[in-house]
């Protein structure tokens, strides 16, 4: 395994890998591939769920490549709309780990 890779590196090193191998795809392409992933992520939980097209090492092996190539797809995707993925990222966690859904059901914020 290589060193440790942040949002921004990958970012910068999926821009240049796609724009050498995919210069004229679009932001279309780069939805398109999330979706797939996600099919190919619900397929390996259904599979591993159901015990059944392989073993739950095999099913939890095409999970992780799901779930990676799904980061993959959204690096693309925020360089198509000049998003930071970094800064997006921080930005909604930041929010998301404020909300208590045990105390505040409703909202998960004290309002």
């Amino acid at each position: 395994m290589e060193g440790f890779l942040d949002f921004n590196q990958l970012q910068t090193e999926q821009k240049e890998w796609q724009d050498k191998n995919f210069p004229n795809n679009g932001i279309h392409q780069c939805f398109y591939g999330v979706v797939e992933e996600l099919g190919e992520l619900a397929h390996a939980l259904l599979k591993m769920d159901q015990g059944i097209r392989g073993t739950q090492e095999e099913h939890m092996a095409a999970a992780k490549d799901a779930i990676a190539d799904i980061v993959i797809y959204l690096a693309g995707l925020c360089n198509q709309r000049e998003i930071d993925f970094q800064i997006a990222v921080e930005i909604a966690w930041n929010e998301v780990k404020r909300r208590d859904w045990i105390k505040y059901p409703f909202n998960g914020i004290d309002q």
